[in-house]
Formats: C-alpha cells, structure tokens, sequence
C-alpha cells in the first residue's frame, strides 16, 4: 500500500529485453527522432520504481536529464489510459504554484515508444517518501512536526487554487460528487463481490443515508498522504520536495482529502491487523502532531472553518476496504501474485468496521 516514489529504492534489471512493460532500446529510438534534446551521451537503461498500487513508475537514466516515466499497469484497460492524460494535465497546471509537483516534461501516445498504452515523462525530483517509523530516525521530533505542518499546508494551497486560473475548471463535476463518490466505489465493490461482508455492507448503507452537504469544492488530489510526498534534506532539515500520485485528481468536495489524510494520519491506532499491514510512520512518540493538529494548520492556511470529519473519515474506509476486496478478489481468481497478497482479503472487515466506529462519532 504504499505510494510511488521517483525516488525510493528501485527494482527491477536495468536490461531493456527484460523490464516488464517498458522496451527501453525502441524508447531511445524513438527519442531519437522526436526529442533528441532529451537523448544523453550513453545509452538509456530504467529500472521500475518500487511501490504503488495501479500505475507503473520507472526511473530512466542516460538521458540529457535525470527523468522518470509513468504508464498505466500492464494489461490496462482504456480508461487507465486516461488517467495518464489527467496526470501529465494536473501536474503541468500546478507547475510555479505553493504545491510542489515534478516538472512535465512530455505526454506520448504512441506505441512506437516502446510501451503499451499512453505514458508521460517528467523530471526526477530529489528526495525520499518517508514510508516507515524506521525512517523516522533521520530526523527530530521538532523536525518531523514541521514537516506534517507543511503537509497540511500545502493541502491547504492545493485546495486555495482556482481551478479556471490554473485551466483546470472542467477537470471534474463538484455538483454532486459525493453521491457518484458513494455509487462509483460501489460498483466497484459489486464487480470484485465474492463472499459474505456484513460490515462493509452496513458501512456502505449507513454512507448513503448521511451524505453531507458539500461546503467547498476545489481541485483533488484524490490519494494525499505522508508517503505520497518526497522529502529533501536541505539545510540540514527535511522539506517537502514534490507531491506524487496525481492519477485519482480532479474537482470536488475538498473534506475527502482531509478524510483520507485523516484514515492514514491514524492507523496505526486502529486495528492491529492493519497497523502490521499498512506500513505507516506516523508515530506521535516519534515528533508527528495530532491529525487535529493537522486540521488547524490547514484551517489557518485555508480560511476556512473545518467541520468534524467522521463521514469523511468512513468514505476513505469504505474506499480503501473497497480496493483491498478487489485485489483480494484478483488474489483468488489467480490474477496477482507475490508475497503478501494472500493476506489482504482479511483487512477488509477492520477497515469496514473502523469506518463505522467513524461514523458512530458524528
């Protein structure tokens, strides 16, 4: 479950005949003919970049410049394909604004490139996720709280832009999106369905009967947690150098980011089952401010007055419980394989019922 990073440790052989998904000598030719300002002095090699759930992320070396590569998952379906457009969008449109995102350098939709399906390219910004409490050690507690505060911050900034100043104002549908937020995972539940789940159907329920009125609609970015975010030490303390994973952007309510923020910010104070699955470093002995700490800052930051959360705090449960089932349902249908995938199905339920706890609370 954790984010993909330009810069996280990679994988993979950098040998083109065998890098899943990416034919990197036809890349080289076709950078050739169509971008020779971006061709090096030594011939390319990539290695795919650990972590993230759907899109595929590589880091290309050889090139004029450091860059990274992002496509859709192998075997992907057309709409995926549209996600890449609406990142390489996002992200060219946030460009020289407070939110600090990689540099676009180029949207291909040609598969004489080498890869399956449309990709971008953009700059390799420096820096590391913080994934890990282990990760924690590099730094001081006065150091991580000032780093979570600027997290919040820069939600706050991202929310403040106006989407028909940065040509974003079609990027979504805000009328309405909370309700086709609730049918869209929905269906997606129904299409991994296969077996009994008493409390993420109680939990869906009871998300239908309470939507919220939406107070405020801004630009999304659909995935905002710590470990979507690089960090660069400058100075001798760490600064957040990018904002990744834009694939799930667009126009809405602007409390489903902080709810989501919110589920990861404390999960580690959920179910132990899903403290030992889903890798967090939040740990408030460690520096990290509350979640309610969090919500202040970008209250500040915003203008705005934040109300309580705990609907929010359940869609990001129902959300995430929803894609766990489908990789779960992928696991026993033989479609996914690798180490820990077999354990993923029984999350679903603490996650279900933790979403409810939210709930009971408003």
């Amino acid at each position: 479950m954790t984010s993909t990073s330009p810069s996280s440790a990679s994988r993979g052989a950098a040998d083109p005949r065998t890098l899943p998904g990416l034919d990197v000598r036809a890349l080289q030719e076709w950078l050739l003919l169509n971008q020779p300002e971006l061709v090096g002095a030594v011939p390319l090699s990539a290695s795919l970049i650990a972590g993230g759930r759907s899109n595929l992320t590589y880091a290309i070396r050889g090139a004029a410049e450091p860059l990274v590569l992002r496509r859709p998952p192998l075997g992907h379906v057309q709409s995926t394909a549209h996600d890449m457009a609406r990142e390489f969008r996002v992200i060219s449109a946030l460009r020289g604004s407070r939110v600090p995102v990689p540099r676009a350098v180029r949207y291909v939709d040609d598969p004489t490139a080498g890869v399956e399906g449309p990709f971008y390219l953009m700059e390799r910004v420096k820096g590391r996720p913080i994934v890990t409490r282990d990760a924690n050690a590099a730094y001081t507690p006065s150091q991580l709280r000032e780093l979570s505060l600027d997290l919040a911050r820069t939600l706050a900034h991202l929310h403040s832009i106006v989407p028909d100043e940065v040509g974003l104002g079609d990027f979504g549908r805000p009328d309405g999106f909370l309700v086709r937020q609730i049918d869209r995972w929905g269906k997606q539940y129904e299409g991994s369905r296969n077996r009994e789940l008493p409390e993420l159907d109680a939990l869906q329920r009871e998300l239908h009967a309470n939507i919220p009125e939406t107070r405020r609609s801004s630009i999304l970015h659909g995935d905002y947690r710590l470990d979507n975010a690089l960090v660069r030490d400058l100075d001798g303390a760490p600064h957040l150098s990018a904002i990744l994973d834009w694939e799930m952007a667009t126009l809405g309510d602007s409390l489903t980011d902080l709810g989501l923020l919110g589920l990861y910010w404390n999960i580690n104070s959920l179910d132990s089952e899903l403290r030992d699955a889903v890798p967090s470093a939040v740990d408030l002995a460690a520096g990290y401010p509350t979640f309610e700490e969090l919500v202040d800052e970008y209250s500040e930051n915003a203008g705005v007055t934040v109300p309580e959360l705990p609907w929010y705090l359940g869609l990001a449960a129902f959300k995430l419980a929803v894609i766990l089932e489908g990789i779960h349902f992928r696991f026993q249908a033989g479609q996914t394989v690798g180490p820990g995938f077999d354990q993923i199905g029984r999350l679903v339920t603490p996650l279900a019922r933790a979403g409810r706890a939210y709930l009971a609370e408003a």
